[in-house]
């Protein structure tokens, strides 16, 4: 009788360990969010909620690029005249025609990077056809 009851206990232990790991697992395991805790004395928003102003000067920003530092121990690099940058920096934000409008001119009569857009794009929306009909298959 008493080594029944040694391997009941064992048994209510490890149930107990059991019971007891899942739980913890199941607190670590979960993702928690912090509350911010309400203020006393105040209601709503106020001047406290306001954005705070930067506090760099004027001259700073017009001569450097603050937070275009990526590293460590470097600084924000200096604002150079337009000169100083390349040709094409100044054509990234151009607007470029869209397949539809490349599909209505002639191909002969496209420039050469417009005829590689049209290119890429004629490709790009034959792939999504040729896949949408393979899904509806």
């Amino acid at each position: 009788m008493g080594e029944g009851k040694d391997l009941t206990m064992n048994c209510i232990k490890s149930v107990r360990s059991i019971i007891t790991t899942k739980e913890a697992v199941r607190l670590v395991g979960c993702r928690t969010f912090a509350v911010g805790g309400k203020k006393k004395g105040s209601k709503g928003g106020g001047a406290g909620d306001a954005p705070k102003g930067s506090t760099l000067s004027k001259e700073l920003k017009s001569t450097t690029t603050v937070g275009a530092n990526i590293l460590k121990d470097g600084t924000d690099p200096k604002v150079l005249p337009d000169s100083e940058y390349p040709d094409w920096l100044w054509h990234l934000l151009d607007k470029h025609p869209a397949l539809s409008e490349l599909r209505r001119k002639t191909v002969e009569s496209l420039p050469y990077e417009d005829l590689k857009r049209f290119v890429k794009l004629d490709n790009r929306a034959r792939i999504k056809e040729n896949n949408s009909l393979k899904a509806k298959n």
